[in-house]
């Protein structure tokens, strides 16, 4: 989501990959070679990402999968996007796979509700993906995602209400809300039960232009 998730850009991109996992059979190779075209040693690249120099040993010779939170902190040392440093062939087959330990969990600021961070890191730009777990009475306010932006709830447990602009709705399990998200907006666990839900944001979505 907008708020805690995306805003600002560095703090969403650290949000999402910390605990996260990447598999690619050509990161160490692409590691190694951008290490060698600042010149740097790798205990000069240790010292300017804060990751062991054992470690980058490991993933420049391909023995270890390292976590996305260790290839952002890489990608910030070498200048580049996280995007390149994960570019791969797009035939190159792969299964990810993130433990619920490694998933990556945002708090609203009542701490009564959570999203666990469960797209791809790929899509982040255009296609999040959230699983939301909330207490009884929990608020989750967002700021605007980018014009023309789509969100859809699906409610698996509970029920839950989303306000936008001032006009209000609810969803009970089985029901799906999809609303505007390129203004303030606001989810709430109403009711006495917890509450759980599947949510969507697709970023500038072309049924809104």
């Amino acid at each position: 989501m907008q708020d805690q998730a995306t805003t600002p850009e560095r703090g969403r991109q650290r949000d999402i990959l910390n605990g996260a996992q990447v598999l690619s059979g050509q990161l160490g190779k692409t590691i190694q070679r951008l290490r060698k075209a600042y010149n740097l040693s790798l205990s000069e690249l240790a010292e300017q990402s804060g990751v062991a120099k054992s470690i980058i040993s490991q993933i420049e010779r391909n023995e270890t999968n390292p976590t996305l939170a260790t290839i952002w902190r890489l990608s910030q040392a070498l200048d580049v996007s996280i995007e390149r440093v994960l570019a791969t062939s797009d035939e190159e087959p792969f299964i990810e796979k993130t433990s619920r330990a490694d998933t990556p969990i945002l708090l609203s600021d009542d701490g009564k509700i959570r999203l666990a961070i469960v797209g791809w890191i790929k899509t982040v730009e255009w296609l999040q993906w959230y699983e939301v777990t909330a207490d009884p009475g929990g608020v989750l306010d967002s700021d605007p995602h980018q014009r023309g932006s789509v969100e859809s709830l699906t409610v698996t447990e509970g029920a839950l209400e989303v306000e936008v602009a001032g006009t209000f709705q609810r969803a009970r399990v089985g029901e799906t809300l999809r609303y505007r998200c390129d203004r303030p907006h606001t989810v709430r666990c109403v009711g006495t039960e917890p509450a759980k839900a599947i949510m969507v944001v697709i970023m500038k979505a072309a049924v809104m232009e």
